[in-house]
């Protein structure tokens, strides 16, 4: 039987609708598990999934766009439909591109969402989520991401998360001399303990992580003196910070109230998701506490001063979707194209068996016969191979639809069930009547 080669609908919680709280709370235990579920829906052939500190996204591919949807509202049941976004196919190809190229970032342009979309795509591969579809448009998006940052200014300046909340932090607070905490070593930690160094004037740096030598590795990449330490020694670090920057992975708080009693003016920033620090400790009154729904001043000015690289970026990402769009219509053409050659190979071989049992030929003379039925079917099918693929990049589905029917690839009569492939194809038109001569042809 003839399918599709399936559509992507997508479902997404981001920034843009939502807060750290409700994007904590659409959050599955992480990307491989969510995957692994989506796939255990019988309508699923291919999944992905992308979650970071400022979105959850979900993607499944399907034969239709109506299955696709109703598995992510089974997925999504529990998140409030207020803060999803839901994308059908060509939707969900374009953010994709946009998400990688950091457009859809709280920093527009950051760097670090290339990487996460790649970590993303290994973690969906590793799990058996990822097939042609799939296949074409992530490695899509993460090459218009590349060259988006190679072409374009679009990552010039603030171009992380952690960079934006020392811009934050140091345009709120004189941090002349302070001392700072950085909780994690992870790339964000990283990218803040680095933006600390370049953008201020702390005078010293404790690094408090879990593993130590991670911690160490932080320390070295940055210029300003300081200590690395095990989280037993947290406490001591925080007592001691002007300013405490948090960024790990962990499931639980890292920093609380009691932590921070006593501790005099302490500025600080909540990179995590789940959050690290919570809000009630903004209650002290010595702490001023940022998470990354404070970063909204920051990321407006820089998507101000990037209005013409992100311009320039869009043109990148229209001219890439359209090369997708028109390499998974060849795909889609070539499916029907494989079945009217499947069908024709069938009736060749029949027909050369009935003639080879009423003749009398010798090998030589088979073979003879059999490449001149070869020829045949080749010449007679290649016109249409070729106007069929025409015909899928300008979405003539009508003209596939019938040629279909016209080859029929059955032994049997029965038309192949193209209408659910031509109704899900992205940008297809609506099946029209087949003209007279056609259908005196099928009714004949």
């Amino acid at each position: 039987m003839t399918r599709a080669t399936g559509v992507i609908t997508g479902v997404s919680v981001s920034h843009r609708q939502a807060d750290v709280r409700e994007i904590e709370s659409a959050a599955t235990t992480d990307q491989r598990a969510a995957v692994d579920r989506l796939l255990e829906e019988g309508p699923v052939t291919e999944a992905f999934a992308l979650q970071t500190c400022n979105r959850v996204e979900a993607y499944v591919v399907t034969d239709s766009a109506d299955a696709g949807r109703a598995v992510l509202k089974e997925y999504a049941a529990e998140i409030p439909d207020s803060i999803t976004e839901w994308l059908d196919h060509e939707a969900s190809l374009r953010h994709l591109m946009r998400v990688a190229a950091g457009l859809e970032s709280l920093v527009i342009g950051e760097d670090q969402i290339i990487g996460q979309v790649r970590d993303a795509y290994e973690d969906a591969r590793s799990v058996g989520g990822i097939g042609p579809v799939l296949e074409s448009a992530i490695t899509k998006a993460i090459h218009v991401g590349e060259r988006a940052r190679s072409e374009t200014a679009i990552n010039e300046g603030v171009v992380s998360v952690g960079s934006a909340a020392v811009e934050l932090a140091a345009g709120e607070h004189d941090l002349e001399g302070a001392t700072a905490t950085v909780i994690g070593a992870g790339e964000m930690a990283t990218l803040a303990a680095k933006a600390l160094d370049a953008r201020t004037d702390v005078g010293r740096l404790f690094v408090v992580n879990r593993t130590v030598e991670h911690a160490e590795r932080v320390l070295d990449s940055v210029s300003v003196g300081g200590d690395s330490l095990h989280m037993d020694d947290l406490e001591q670090a925080v007592t001691a910070a002007d300013i405490v920057i948090s960024a790990t992975g962990t499931a639980e708080p890292v920093v609380d109230s009691e932590l921070l009693a006593g501790t005099g003016e302490t500025v600080v920033l909540d990179l995590a998701r789940p959050r690290d620090i919570p809000e009630r400790v903004s209650q002290l009154s010595d702490v001023t506490r940022y998470d990354l729904d404070a970063l909204k001043s920051v990321t407006e000015e820089t998507r101000a001063q990037r209005r013409d690289a992100a311009l320039e970026v869009e043109q990148l990402i229209e001219e890439a979707f359209g090369e997708l769009l028109t390499q998974y219509k060849r795909k889609r053409a070539d499916e029907v194209i494989s079945a009217m050659y499947e069908g024709a190979e069938r009736h060749k071989a029949a027909e050369l068996q009935k003639a080879f049992a009423k003749l009398d030929l010798d090998e030589g003379e088979r073979e003879v016969v059999e490449s001149m039925a070869d020829a045949i079917v080749n010449k007679l099918l290649a016109p249409p191979t070729s106007g069929l693929r025409d015909a899928a990049e300008d979405d003539d589905w009508s003209t596939i639809n019938t040629a279909l029917r016209l080859f029929d690839p059955s032994l049997d009569g029965e038309t192949p069930p193209i209408e659910e492939f031509v109704a899900d194809a992205p940008g297809s038109e609506t099946e029209r009547e087949l003209p007279p001569a056609v259908q005196d042809r099928l009714d004949d």
